[in-house]
């Protein structure tokens, strides 16, 4: 029988990397993926010492558009099989859309958007196979339109969107699909994107090791999806409320007055 692993990308900071440790101490055999091979062979050594099977270390950059076949490429040399997939890579730029530079911001399709979608599908009959799931890193960023940071905030209405309507179509496959959708949450993601934590960070923020915690739990529990914290399952109920035009104005406003 061919050896089953969890892959993971953007293994090598913030959630990628509590999700690698929280699939890890739950038994299982982890890939990594992400550009620094010197922090992904750290944790790799780190879930070893644990007494965890070797995780196998996989460095692809996600913004190139041959990182899939790479990938692929990797396990079929370790002979393994995809059980769990989770897309966990990810980032955005804050700043107006028409002042950023435009291949970065493309950048930011290819791994939200792209890299996603490619792997979905590439790993998908692995996945049936072996009846496994796929954990999508969504952000409560998906349920709104975001001025300031239009293009991330569009790369994760559609993470929300693909990990619903797959959900439907894998179900009656046996294949679970969950997204996880955070607020603001401690890691490089701010320095990348090139803003500093504000108010909404203070009052909505949830540490990178309980947001992997919860994901893990809401992706072996089959939920459809994971909002971590009391104040971020409000956010959709409230949205319901106000008419689109609101939200956009008032989401704008806020965002902007960050520049």
């Amino acid at each position: 029988m061919t050896e089953r692993v969890t892959l993971i990308t953007g293994a090598s900071a913030g959630i990628g990397t509590e999700l690698a440790r929280v699939f890890a101490s739950n038994g299982h055999r982890v890939a990594l993926v992400a550009r620094r091979v010197d922090r992904l062979t750290a944790l790799a050594d780190e879930l070893t010492a644990t007494g965890g099977a070797a995780p196998i270390v996989i460095p692809c950059d996600l913004q190139q558009t041959d990182a899939g076949d790479r990938i692929a490429e990797a396990l079929t040399a370790a002979g393994v099989e995809v059980e769990y997939l989770v897309n966990n890579a990810g980032f955005g730029l804050f700043g107006l859309a028409i002042e950023r530079d435009r291949a970065e911001q493309l950048n930011i399709i290819n791994v939200n958007i792209r890299a996603m979608t490619d792997l979905t599908l590439r790993f998908a009959d692995q996945l049936i196979r072996n009846r496994g799931g796929i954990l999508n890193l969504g952000s409560i960023a998906g349920f709104l339109p975001g001025p300031g940071m239009a293009v991330y905030y569009a790369s994760k209405a559609y993470v929300l969107s693909f990990s619903e309507a797959l959900r439907c179509e894998l179900a009656p496959k046996g294949v679970r699909v969950t997204v996880v959708c955070p607020g603001p949450v401690p890691s490089e993601f701010q320095d990348r994107a090139g803003f500093a934590p504000g108010f909404d960070s203070a009052i909505l923020n949830v540490a990178p090791d309980e947001v992997a915690r919860q994901a893990y739990r809401g992706l072996m529990a089959n939920k459809r999806a994971v909002l971590p914290g009391a104040f971020i399952k409000l956010v959709p109920f409230l949205l319901r409320l106000f008419p689109r035009s609101f939200i956009l104005t008032a989401v704008g406003g806020f965002q902007l007055r960050k520049r």
